[in-house]
């Protein structure tokens, strides 16, 4: 039997966790999460498209839609100081001083070097590559990158899956994801992946030993 490959999500996975990204936004540029996740959704809204997937899709370029959630913001709150959001280079300031899960990082690296095959399966956005590939940079190299604003399709879509598992040249139950969306876990499954639902560092390790046999992932 092939040891299977295991693929990680980059938000919320090989990141920290989502919610304490946008609360580090916050600070530092004083819009609450909520206005913040409101506004990509009306931007969102306005193409027919999923909140986020006009930027993870490379329909609308980072200044693009960063000037979208500059009307959007000052139309629904005018109260709201933007001065220190610098939205058409959304990418930049989000990701500054973020650093990676070292837990999960120490997870693929351990995988790899126990003879699994790694990949990344992410969805993201063309202009933020150059930060985000320097937030998993400790995790070192890994055999198959997938990013959504370079395939255009994006996850809970299943043609990524096919699509990554086919790149690869990895049979669909030979791969493992770990995604901290359970809607992308569960499309995965449908495809005939493993899945793990990132809820905490502990409860990943533990059931990646469970699907792959690897007792060494820390």
């Amino acid at each position: 039997m092939p040891l299977p490959m295991v693929w990680f999500d980059f938000g919320g996975v090989l990141s920290p966790p989502l919610d304490e990204l946008y609360d580090a936004y916050h600070r530092k540029t004083g819009i609450a999460p909520a206005q913040l996740q409101a506004a990509m959704k009306e931007v969102a809204d306005e193409l027919g498209m999923p909140t986020l997937a006009p930027v993870e899709l490379a329909a609308l370029t980072e200044a693009e839609w960063g000037r979208r959630l500059r009307r959007v913001l000052t139309d629904r709150h005018p109260e709201l100081d933007l001065s220190r959001a610098r939205l058409e280079g959304f990418g930049e300031q989000w990701f500054d001083g973020v650093t990676a899960n070292p837990v999960m990082v120490g997870a693929l690296r351990s995988a790899r070097d126990n003879g699994f095959r790694v990949g990344i399966l992410s969805n993201n956005v063309v202009e933020w590559e150059p930060y985000w590939r320097a937030i998993v940079a400790p995790a070192g190299d890994v055999d198959c990158l997938i990013d959504s604003c370079k395939v255009g399709v994006r996850k809970p879509d299943p043609r990524i899956f096919d699509l990554a598992a086919g790149t690869a040249g990895v049979a669909p139950e030979d791969c493992v994801l770990v995604d901290d969306l359970a809607g992308n876990c569960a499309a995965a499954r449908r495809r005939g992946w493993h899945a793990v639902h990132f809820r905490d560092n502990r409860q990943v390790l533990a059931a990646l030993r469970d699907l792959t046999g690897l007792p060494s992932l820390s």
